[in-house]
């Protein structure tokens, strides 16, 4: 890039008022996330999402498998009738089957995490909620400070 067309681009960027960078925060005007930046959690959207990840693992392990049977014999019959083809489709067959199964894999893992997320999202709503309750049942101060202000 000409020294010329850098300081057209930053003139261009000067006149445009709408073009401005925002770096680690969240707008004055509270958009762009969740109410007050907080973190929000959906049970059901991240069960479907576990779904969705389950599934995709499923139908390309079916899908990805279609051809292999026939890609092996074929590289085997070519190997036995003495051409190099049949040891580059060897090659071939157990580099996609290694691809194949790492991408299976991470899927899983996808489809796991979900799970582990949702289980420990309930345990951690379950343990806020009984630590904030007295034997009464009654919801307590969170701060002891409210205790010595009434």
């Amino acid at each position: 890039m000409a020294w010329d067309e850098w300081e057209q681009l930053k003139n261009n960027a000067a006149e445009n008022r709408s073009a401005h960078m925002r770096l680690n925060q969240i707008p004055a005007d509270g958009g762009g996330g969740a109410a007050d930046g907080d973190l929000v959690v959906h049970d059901d959207e991240l069960g479907k999402l576990g779904n969705i990840a389950y599934e995709l693992r499923q139908k390309f392990g079916t899908d990805s498998d279609f051809a292999r049977p026939s890609t092996f014999s074929a590289s085997i019959e070519l190997f036995n009738d003495g051409l190099d083809m049949g040891s580059a489709l060897t090659e071939l067959h157990d580099a996609w089957n290694t691809q194949t199964a790492t991408l299976k894999e991470a899927c899983a893992h996808i489809s796991n995490h979900f799970d582990f997320t949702r289980a420990q999202h309930s345990k951690d709503e379950v343990y806020i909620d009984t630590t904030m309750r007295n034997a009464g049942g009654d919801l307590m101060s969170v701060s002891k400070i409210n205790d010595y202000i009434k």
